[in-house]
């Protein structure tokens, strides 16, 4: 029997016996055999050592390290291998030294393991934190590989004090642990984690991603199109990615980017090489997950706009009023001091729709923070399916359509861009042109593989200035169509208007007008 066959027997017949709600509490999922024997593969293996020293921090039964174990039993030059793994969930601790047993006793290399009981971040954090002196060899392995726990943790949990510079707000355990990861990798070492997608954009990580990827390079990623396919019987809903980082200061020309849509064993998978530079990019070292030459492109021609909303005065901002908080001011007809409320079903076809007889659509309040001006606005959708069509659903909302009010309010369940002034319409039509385009949607699934709408990576992302956002919506007024394929034609004449040469050029943009 395989060394990884007999690690997966017995973990099997463990989760049969060990309820699910229970391996939750430690954020426990099991990885399946065909996405272990993927991740072991993922490793360049040293060819100039005979002993290599290796990583699973939350070992669990011990199915990866048992892969890799597996994997290096035809490296003819590895004669000794190290196995450090940690586990603090006593539940499993017999299973993952039965498991380790079994590779020691039926391997044809030299094995030593050693499990540790403590907790992974708090037993270095005197180490992490240099309060130790610089000791470069203390913990450093050759290959790590983890697939961590996923459980969020408070800002003031010990864990995420004792990581302060990767950490901003309420943290997630997996981060803490590949910050963590790369600390104990030697020099040219290599970690390959399965880990959720949400680390790739945001401003929760982005200090986690700034250090992460300016002491590794980023060499490949493979995405699942299925969810289920990922932790065998787990039925796991998180959205998980490989990745596979090396410590090393220099980055490679491409990432190598993997997909598998649908089988479990790997076989439909597609590869493509994207351009390091589009991967990672910016100052907030956003995560770019590209799969195509197409995607690639998108994001090289919008990229060419150097502008942000917040650079030209302008911002996405989430609704104010959180419903359910405030119930008592909710009404379901007009009456005296009530105003509009607006919800995402309000956006309608590219238009806000008021009323539609919607329950709790008006609100009464002398809260100043639930009220903003009667102003021109774009709405956008915060929340959308996954397998809708589009990810970015907007509607302009113009002002004098309902005069007879100084204020509104919008719900927490759409998003709204205005500015520090009063739009013109040709600038709220701009804008939809923008946000109603196929450009504008790829590039933010690209940048978000949520299906939410997150107004602080919407402010990061490139615009044109304001004067070819207000042309861009002279141009929509005057076509009369709000359809998709009449808002990509005019980002695209734009687009390729500035290819030639000719940005903000005074008589491109006033043919628009």
């Amino acid at each position: 029997m395989k060394l990884l066959d007999y690690a997966i027997k017995s973990t099997n017949e463990y989760m049969e016996k060990m309820p699910k709600s229970q391996r939750k509490k430690y954020g426990q999922f099991f990885t399946s055999k065909e996405t272990a024997v993927f991740m072991a593969g993922l490793f360049d293996i040293p060819t100039e050592k005979n002993e290599l020293h290796i990583l699973d921090a939350g070992a669990g039964s011990g199915i990866l390290i048992v892969a890799l174990l597996d994997r290096l039993q035809d490296k003819c030059q590895v004669e000794k291998i190290s196995v450090m793994c940690y586990e603090t969930d006593a539940n499993i601790i017999d299973l993952l030294r039965r498991n380790l047993d079994y590779a020691c006793n039926n391997s044809t290399k030299e094995i030593v393991y050693e499990v540790r009981t403590e907790n992974y971040i708090l037993s270095q954090v005197l180490e992490y934190n240099n309060m130790l002196g610089a000791d470069p060899m203390s913990h450093k392995y050759d290959l790590i590989i983890g697939n961590p726990p996923y459980m969020k943790i408070g800002k003031d949990a010990p864990e995420a004090q004792a990581m302060p510079d990767v950490c901003y707000g309420a943290p997630n355990l997996y981060f803490l642990f590949a910050a963590m990861g790369m600390f104990n990798l030697a020099s040219n070492g290599e970690m390959v984690y399965i880990i959720p997608r949400s680390w790739t954009s945001g401003a929760y990580f982005k200090s986690f991603r700034q250090k992460f990827l300016n002491e590794g390079a980023l060499e490949h990623i493979h995405l699942f199109g299925s969810r289920d396919k990922v932790f065998d019987q787990e039925s796991v809903l998180q959205e998980t990615m490989i990745i596979k980082i090396k410590k090393a200061p220099d980055k490679p020309e491409t990432v190598t980017i993997t997909t598998t849509q649908s089988n479990f064993d790997f076989s439909d998978l597609t590869t493509f090489e994207a351009p390091y530079n589009i991967v990672v990019s910016g100052e907030d070292s956003y995560v770019f997950l590209v799969t195509n030459e197409q995607e690639v492109r998108t994001l090289e021609l919008l990229n060419g706009w150097k502008d942000t909303l917040p650079s030209i005065g302008l911002k996405m901002k989430t609704g104010l009023t959180v419903d359910f908080r405030n119930r008592e001011a909710l009404r379901s007809e007009q009456e005296e001091k009530a105003v509009p409320l607006f919800y995402s079903q309000h956006i309608q076809n590219g238009k806000v729709l008021f009323p539609i007889g919607k329950e709790h659509e008006y609100i009464v309040t002398e809260q100043s923070g639930l009220l903003q001006e009667n102003a021109n606005y774009l709405f956008v959708k915060r929340f959308t399916a996954k397998e809708e069509h589009r990810r970015l659903q907007c509607g302009v909302y113009l002002a004098n359509k309902h005069p007879e009010y100084e204020k509104i309010s919008t719900q927490n369940k759409i998003n709204f861009i205005g500015g520090s002034r009063e739009l013109s319409e040709c600038i709220v039509y701009g804008l939809y042109v923008l946000f109603n385009s196929t450009f504008y949607d790829c590039y933010y699934r690209i940048l978000n593989g949520s299906t939410q709408v997150n107004s602080t990576e919407v402010n990061t992302m490139p615009v044109p200035p304001l004067a070819t956002i207000e042309a861009m919506g002279k141009e929509l007024i005057r076509c009369h169509d709000t359809s998709e394929t009449t808002c990509d034609n005019i980002v695209r004449s734009f687009i390729y208007a500035e290819d030639r040469g000719s940005e903000n050029d005074p008589e491109r943009i006033a043919s628009a007008s």
